[in-house]
């Protein structure tokens, strides 16, 4: 027996693994990786695969990187953790510093969280208790966008639209309102962009109109719908999203923990629109991969409406265990360091680009019906016909075709679905993209040639999307 196979074997035996359909490994693999090295991931018996998913999206300079390496060992040997209520410590302030100096102006606060889900919560919840608090509590509930997702936790499945989660746990849910995404997959042919992002913003217009005297936020992922499929959209909707929110005296929240750190082109998407939201909730790539953290930046406006004798109890009610983990902050600072002395965001637009040329003959493939692009995020969606955009049953897992001869081929491409996608580290080079978009050709080509017989339940789930 290989050594993969050894430690496949110990892994089904006790692990429980996420997003997975466990019955799946009778048939799947679980790959063991031994160790990681840039962009590749190497298993035990020596076969390496280049991560083109950024191991979930983030980590952007690649395995092993030693900038951060040291960073990390450097500060091992000093402080490794002590808690944040009534203690401080040397990286958190610089991390912070870094980040008010980093982000919009405005964004005065960071408060600290462990992961993605977790900071949309306290996201959720400052806003929530920011009206509480300033004598507004019928300001209560959250306008979200259709196919969005936040994460998995409780508030943040709420304001999500993935049909799976909210109608799996629906009574235990936040009574949430959901408004038409601007996603531009959707509109009709020969319309730009910008045209029909400004056109869905008229359902935004309206609800906020109708519904602003009970609305805390409005949450958006801005430009890039991640986990609902890489759906994009025109910056042009956060401009007026911003400006209606300001009018009728709601908060906008930004959920920047997969576009954030140059996905987009930009450091943070918010700025392709010129805006500044009142919460932007980082995570992800903010450590480069390496630790769990998350950052929730918020204006001195908010901060004050807490800032109060004790007596009043009006302190945010919120706190992690690991809550700005010396660790993790130095992880984060080195990958800052990395962002401001190699010009990441300028030297990514070769890469964008060459990630467009390596992919373009797949516009004309005959299942797929789009191949779009915001930045270091490249999506291709393969559909059963290309005229009326009909998508494949997803109970044919046409993407998990393309997974498994990614695989084979030596490549980690994980579709969402029947959207393949690249999302690389950003230290790929224009060599590695093209191996990348001739693995992903291939494996579109061997998913869209057969016809497959499952059986198809038209009332159970008919949108799915795999969200991991």
């Amino acid at each position: 027996m290989s050594l993969n196979a050894q430690w496949m074997q110990r892994d089904l035996a006790v692990l429980w693994h996420p997003c997975t359909q466990m019955k799946d490994h009778e048939r799947l693999p679980v790959i063991p990786i031994k160790r990681g090295d840039g962009v590749w991931l190497e298993d035990f018996d020596g076969k390496r695969y280049l991560d083109a998913v950024s191991s979930w999206w983030v980590n952007v300079f690649g395995h092993g990187n030693p900038r951060i390496n040291q960073r990390i060992k450097d500060q091992l040997d000093n402080l490794e953790h002590v808690m944040l209520a009534g203690f401080s410590h040397q990286p958190v302030i610089e991390l912070s510093e870094r980040l008010v100096q980093i982000t919009p102006a405005g964004l005065d606060r960071v408060f600290y969280a462990d992961n993605g889900s977790s900071g949309i919560e306290v996201a959720l919840k400052m806003s929530y208790h920011y009206w509480r608090n300033c004598d507004q509590p019928g300001k209560s509930r959250f306008i979200t966008l259709s196919n969005s997702y936040h994460g998995e936790t409780v508030a943040a499945m709420s304001v999500g639209d993935v049909a799976l989660f909210t109608e799996t746990y629906k009574s235990l849910l936040l009574d949430t309102i959901k408004v038409p995404s601007p996603d531009c997959y959707l509109r009709p042919e020969g319309m730009g962009w910008e045209e029909h992002s400004r056109n869905m913003f008229a359902a935004m217009e309206q609800t906020l109109a109708e519904h602003h005297h009970e609305v805390a936020a409005v949450i958006v992922e801005p430009l890039i719908q991640g986990a609902g499929g890489m759906r994009m959209y025109h910056p042009i909707y956060l401009t007026l999203l911003r400006e209606a929110c300001d009018r009728y005296g709601v908060h906008l929240i930004h959920d920047e923990i997969a576009v954030g750190f140059g996905r987009t082109g930009s450091m943070f998407a918010c700025e392709q629109a010129g805006i500044t939201p009142d919460f932007l909730v980082l995570s992800k790539a903010l450590t480069g991969g390496y630790l769990p953290m998350a950052a929730v930046l918020t204006t001195n406006t908010v901060y004050q409406a807490f800032y109060d004798d004790y007596a009043t109890l009006r302190a945010f009610l919120h706190s992690h265990t690991y809550t700005g983990n010396p660790l993790a902050c130095v992880a984060a600072l080195a990958t800052l360091d990395i962002f401001r002395d190699d010009n990441v965001i300028e030297a990514n637009k070769a890469l964008a680009a060459r990630m467009a040329t390596a992919t373009a003959h797949l516009v004309d493939h005959p299942h797929v019906a789009e191949v779009r692009q915001t930045g270091m995020a490249l999506a291709i969606e393969m559909v059963q016909d290309k005229p009326s955009k009909t998508p494949y049953a997803w109970q044919e897992r046409r993407g998990l075709k393309v997974y498994q001869h990614a695989l084979e081929r030596g490549a980690l491409l994980r579709p969402l679905g029947n959207v393949v996608y690249f999302l690389p580290p950003y230290v790929i080079t224009p060599e590695q993209i093209d191996f990348l978009a001739e693995v992903a050709s291939e494996g579109i080509d061997i998913a869209c040639r057969d016809s497959v017989s499952v059986a198809v339940s038209s009332n159970l789930h008919p949108n799915h999307r795999d969200p991991g």
